[in-house]
């Protein structure tokens, strides 16, 4: 089955010039779906991870069903503020400006071997942030995987940790 088959591609979204790679789509294709996860299973499985930590929001519908795939713990990166009790942040410099994320103080132990998931992998600024939170609270990120990439933008530069993706967009 390819994959590209079942992502729709919508231009002038968020705002013009864009060509945004909406997963809707994959997601409503029951079979698409299921093999996108399968797919992901044969990534994230040799990377033996204790958890996977999804990135607001897409990573979300990602690293959850895969993590109750493969009997894992999941866990959430999110923007500030949007997580109850005590969290642990970390700001990153955006192109115009900067941003915050966080995860639950107790959601990693030092030690857990984590994979990070998102739906799309674009100028890598959010993945290598994610990556920094991760290793601040002790947690090993083994790797991470995304349903797409777009390579042009050369985002797997920015960490050095494995990356790997379904769908690949060249332009």
């Amino acid at each position: 089955m390819n994959l590209k088959d079942h992502i729709r591609a919508i231009p002038g979204f968020p705002k013009p010039g864009i060509l945004f790679y909406d997963i809707s789509t994959l997601l409503s294709h029951a079979e698409a779906w299921a093999t996108a996860v399968e797919q992901l299973a044969e990534i994230v499985g040799p990377w033996k991870p204790t958890k996977l930590a999804g990135i607001e929001s897409r990573g979300f519908l990602t690293a959850a069903p895969l993590a109750l795939e493969l009997g894992l713990g999941f866990v959430m990166i999110r923007k500030q503020g949007k997580l109850p009790g005590a969290v642990v942040s970390h700001e990153y410099a955006l192109e115009y400006g900067s941003d915050i994320i966080e995860i639950q103080a107790d959601a990693i132990k030092p030690g857990d071997r984590v994979v990070i998931l998102d739906d799309l992998l674009a100028t890598g600024g959010t993945l290598a942030a994610s990556v920094d939170l991760l290793q601040d609270v002790g947690a090993e990120v083994a790797g991470a995987a995304c349903i797409i990439e777009l390579s042009f933008l050369d985002g797997r530069s920015k960490v050095d940790i494995p990356v790997e993706s379904l769908i690949q967009y060249e332009s």
